[in-house]
């Protein structure tokens, strides 16, 4: 069954600009990772600093080996999280 990640973020105005890059390139590594088969990153209409992810894995091991991937430790862990005030993940699985 498909295994999908859903996340909201949001940074501070000042941080938008390095945190939508990083979300940018982290869609065009996991573009290539074999588990995944979608990564869509959306920024609010209204509010530049809020974003919501939407990921789907072949599987929860996927996105286990997404999780563990060097580009998620520099640009997620490295950059984004550091610079979020509100983060809210939600884990689901694929009807």
């Amino acid at each position: 069954m498909a295994f999908a990640v859903i996340a909201h973020y949001r940074c501070a105005p000042e941080d938008a600009g390095l945190v939508r890059a990083a979300l940018l390139t982290m869609r065009e590594h996991t573009r290539d990772e074999p588990g995944n088969l979608e990564y869509v990153v959306h920024v609010d209409a209204e509010d530049p600093a809020a974003f919501v992810l939407y990921e789907v894995y072949a599987d929860r091991a996927g996105f286990d080996a997404h999780a563990a991937s060097d580009h998620f430790a520099e640009h997620i862990l490295g950059t984004v999280r550091p610079r979020l005030i509100d983060r809210r993940v939600s884990f689901t699985e694929v009807l």
